[in-house]
């Protein structure tokens, strides 16, 4: 099994899935974890703009998560035989250690789709 992590800056889940171009792959054997490999992606390969029916570097993971996502990138996933997962934990090594113990903090798609939530999440990091 591979589980994919969307992690823009590499420290952590990112929140934008269709603009992440850096995902922590994992490879899953009997439960644990065996290989962890970085998979950076050209801004042509970015979800948001390759066309949703083209291969794509991730379609051999069985499970993507990120820090959100809306129903079309949640749809387009499982179009691919992909469960697309939102969680609020920050860290891409817990999240996957939470997700493989069946634990995994998990969020629903934005209703507006990412757009909104990234809106959202650029005012908010402008007041801090």
């Amino acid at each position: 099994m591979k589980i994919a992590v969307a992690s823009q800056n590499r420290k952590h889940v990112t929140g934008h899935t269709g603009r992440c171009r850096k995902f922590w792959i994992y490879e899953i054997i009997e439960g644990r974890v065996v290989d962890k490999t970085l998979l950076e992606l050209p801004m042509e390969q970015s979800f948001h703009a390759s066309p949703p029916n083209a291969t794509h570097p991730l379609d051999g993971v069985q499970v993507l998560i990120s820090g959100g996502m809306g129903q079309g990138m949640v749809t387009r996933l499982a179009r691919k035989g992909i469960a697309g997962l939102i969680t609020t934990e920050p860290d891409p090594d817990r999240a996957v250690a939470l997700y493989l113990a069946g634990g995994l903090p998990q969020g629903e798609p934005e209703a507006g789709g990412e757009h909104r939530q990234m809106r959202r999440e650029q005012h908010v990091r402008g007041k801090e």
